[in-house]
């Protein structure tokens, strides 16, 4: 089915065909409520489920983040997009086949088309090419299992330098599509492209609705001359974003989900392995530290983050790096060094899932792990120098966590209390000295803050400039009401046109929404909440739209004509108020400026007189 991007039977069409609840699920895990949903928000941190989901309505809406809307705008702000791109990756969701479209939706499109494509001649490759077979004897050979292979899609690239380009000839994937996705590079000292992965095992990576964004690369033993490196990733590129993106978790969402417990490791082929062991909350980062983004990534799913970091010594100081952002970002982190320098999928494949299981139930909180970092092999007859240095590590680690007040939780403030007085045990160092030092540290210290990066869109400036008024009286409340109805009841619009005129309004989202009331009913349709999310992009006034529908749905069920009528009253009995007052004002300023008039006669007649000098006279 084919509709043009921008026609209203694609909008409907593709709406229809997305179920909200289904939508919103694949990101956070939603409970029946009545006759809607509520989940955890994935905006925001708070640990109360403050999203709900009107499956009625298909609308979403977050009371705290102030987020509403529908499957268009819940699209535009999971994945940061606008709307033409939300509505192209819904329909391709769906099934709709979109017209050529205005900006840039159709061209990222491309790009998702054009990975799924190399990354299916990939994993053909794997399974049925004579020049794939070292790749599958070294996959064996790792106890990567057929079944992995396939659920995780596993691909080769065979050693030439234009394998995929030759196979892409004919296609819409052309040699520029293939170096926007990172799979061909451009000749630096000639004409031509060529392939970016050669010889290697692939990892395809996908982002967390499944779709292939970039693959990561392994070098293959008895292929090339070894010259390399071991591993290699796709660049940055539209559709990827490496500090945004986790291997493996559109396979482990749902049991992380379940669970609320990610078990986080550093290797694509441990991931692989671990979900053949059972663990099908594991995921891989990809080829970088675990930072900002993929926590935020991670706390849409999980409660707890478990890392398994290798047993070697860079394992160690990894470890030692992330923790001040976990502690800044008040995340229960858990941390599992492996020992004896094996890394997960060597452990699980020697010594088996149930020894892997025992192992991870040793797993330490993240401020403990620094704890025992800092304060390896040293006690209160170790040198001043050490001690202090110690000390300072501990405390700046805990000076990043948000400072403590009411609202932390007693979980986190017995953490902090139990490490300042094993910090003060250890080490013999008064321990109101070193709560003064934290104290003191937190005052010039900020929490780690996440960095925008130069991939990311940048933030739309919002359509309407004006500022909600501060403060609202009962008739800014009363105007909110009469749209509450009009959203409800569409065919009271006339009614209150006769009554209220779009400028009295002074919320500037309220008048927007009123104006385009009206020009809907203006061209012959009627204003009603499915078409008013249809027709409007702007994602204030969709986030408007439910507010004020959810909240008429709340009330108790009234005659709204009748409710809109004592609203047109109170408005008209406000509006004859408001001219009575300025008629008072006026006459009141009147009568002072005739006072201040006589007043001053008064003062140039006694003048005169007091110098002797007759009054004029007329002729």
């Amino acid at each position: 089915m084919s509709f043009g991007s921008t026609s209203d039977s694609a909008k409907e069409q593709v709406k229809r065909a997305i179920d909200i609840v289904d939508l919103v699920g694949q990101y956070v895990q939603l409970r029946r409520e009545g006759r809607g949903y509520k989940g955890l928000c994935p905006w925001h941190d708070d640990s109360r489920p403050s999203l709900q989901v009107n499956p009625e309505r298909q609308s979403f809406k977050c009371w705290v983040c102030d987020i509403g809307g529908d499957v268009f705008s819940f699209v535009m702000k999971q994945e940061n997009v606008a709307f033409p791109e939300a509505l192209a990756m819904l329909a391709e969701r769906a099934g709709i086949t979109l017209g050529p479209s205005r900006g840039g939706s159709q061209e990222r499109l491309l790009l998702y088309q054009a990975m799924a494509w190399a990354e299916q001649q990939f994993h053909e490759c794997l399974l049925q090419s004579d020049e794939a077979r070292p790749a599958r004897e070294y996959l064996e050979r790792r106890g990567v299992t057929p079944e992995s292979v396939a659920r995780f899609h596993l691909g080769f690239s065979p050693d030439s330098w234009d394998w995929l380009l030759a196979r892409a000839r004919g296609t819409r994937f052309t040699p520029s599509v293939l170096e926007s996705i990172g799979l061909a590079i451009k000749r630096p000292n000639g004409p031509g492209h060529y392939d970016r992965f050669r010889g290697r095992v692939l990892f395809p990576i996908r982002d967390v609705q499944g779709r292939p964004v970039a693959v990561g690369g392994r070098s293959t033993p008895g292929i090339g001359n070894g010259e390399g490196a071991k591993y290699i990733n796709s660049p940055e590129t539209p559709i990827f974003t490496k500090s945004h993106m986790l291997y493996g978790l559109d396979l482990a969402r749902d049991a992380i989900m379940k669970g609320r417990t990610a078990l986080v490791m550093e290797g694509y082929t441990d991931t692989l392995i671990a979900h053949q062991c059972g663990f099908d909350h594991a995921v891989a980062v990809l080829g970088t530290a675990l930072g900002a983004g993929h926590i935020k990534l991670l706390r849409r799913f999980a409660d707890q983050i478990l890392l398994v970091l290798d047993g070697d010594e860079a394992g160690r100081r990894r470890s030692d790096q992330i923790l001040e952002l976990f502690v800044a970002e008040q995340v229960d982190l858990q941390i599992l060094t492996l020992p004896d320098d094996l890394d997960p999928a060597d452990f699980l494949l020697n010594q088996g899932a149930d020894a892997f299981r025992e192992l991870l139930a040793t797993a330490i909180d993240a401020v403990e792990h620094r704890f025992r970092l800092v304060t390896a092999g040293l006690n209160a007859s170790s040198g001043t120098h050490a001690i202090h240095r110690a000390v300072e590590q501990m405390l700046s680690t805990l000076a990043k966590a948000p400072r403590l007040d009411v609202n932390t939780t007693s979980a986190a403030l017995l953490r902090e209390d139990q490490i300042l007085h094993k910090l003060s045990h250890r080490l013999d160092v008064n321990e109101d000295l070193l709560r003064r030092r934290l104290a003191d540290l937190r005052r010039t210290s900020r929490p780690a803050v996440a960095q925008p990066t130069s991939t990311q869109p940048a933030s739309a400036e919002p359509p309407l400039e004006e500022v909600e008024p501060a403060v609202q009286d009962k008739f800014d409340l009363a105007h909110r009401e009469i749209m509450e109805i009009v959203v409800s009841a569409p065919e009271l619009l006339d009614q209150v046109r006769s009554e209220l005129g779009p400028d009295e309004i002074r919320s500037p989202r309220l008048r927007a929404l009123y104006y385009r009331c009206c020009d809907m009913a203006d061209a012959g349709e009627e204003p009603n909440l499915d078409r008013l999310l249809l027709e409007i992009e702007d994602a204030q006034l969709k986030t408007l739209l439910v507010e004020l529908d959810e909240s008429r749905q709340a009330k108790n069920p009234t005659d709204l004509a009748t409710a809109l009528s004592g609203l047109l009253a109170a408005i008209r009995d406000h509006r004859e108020e408001q001219r009575s007052r300025a008629r008072r004002k006026e006459a009141h300023r009147a009568a002072s400026e005739q006072e201040g008039l006589d007043a001053l006669l008064d003062i140039i007649e006694r003048k005169r007189r007091r110098q002797g000098i007759s009054a004029p006279t007329d002729g």
